[in-house]
């Protein structure tokens, strides 16, 4: 199975906590094209479960993913982003730069994200923050075309996961890099000369 998002896109991995993002995205993104909501509230905190510094890491991984945007560098959301307000954020962020977002969700069931959390010593709530999160998300998985995401990849088990053979990079419309020249401008310019002079003196 192939995934394809555009070259310059803001991705989105959305999922409860358990569900496999953050090795998905390590196994599918390149190292430094992954911001972790998770990574910054240990940068922020020296704590990656302290929930009183969430307002904090995600101002910082809303930095982070502007100043990536404004490069022209694909950037990868690992957090759990099952909420639409949540969402709503990054999505303006793309469009402030002009960038294209996409969703790659996985909606793996409860049980297996809460039994993975289980053997994670660096997760330390419990079952009912799951179950929440995966109520959010099935509230809100059918408007994310709505929501402005280009391109939406759903994953519902394990083994649609592992299925994913690689993420495809899709070149823009726009992109004209292949093209070598030489380009003769001012030539193409002159060509025109009697055809704007009508279109001015009309």
């Amino acid at each position: 199975m192939e995934i394809k998002v555009p070259e310059l896109s803001l991705v989105l991995m959305i999922g409860a906590s358990g569900s496999g993002k953050s090795t998905f995205a390590k196994k599918h993104f390149k190292t430094h094209e992954v911001v972790s909501s998770y990574f910054c509230r240990g940068l922020v905190s020296n704590d990656e479960n302290n929930q009183a510094a969430t307002g904090d890491a995600f101002d910082l991984l809303n930095f982070i993913i502007s100043k990536r945007l404004k490069n022209g560098l694909l950037t990868v959301v690992d957090a759990t982003n099952v909420h639409t307000e949540s969402r709503k954020k990054l999505i303006n962020l793309a469009r402030q730069y002009h960038t294209l977002p996409a969703a790659i969700v996985l909606d793996i069931p409860q049980r297996t994200c809460e039994d993975r959390n289980e053997k994670r010593d660096d997760r330390n709530f419990g079952g009912h923050v799951i179950r929440q999160q995966k109520q959010q998300l099935k509230r809100s998985i059918r408007g994310l075309k709505r929501e402005g995401f280009r391109k939406i990849y759903i994953l519902k088990s394990e083994d649609e996961v592992n299925e994913v053979s690689e993420i495809i990079r899709e070149k823009l419309y726009n992109d004209k890099k292949e093209l070598e020249g030489p380009f003769d401008i001012i030539g193409d310019i002159l060509g025109c000369y009697d055809e704007t002079l009508c279109y001015l003196t009309n």
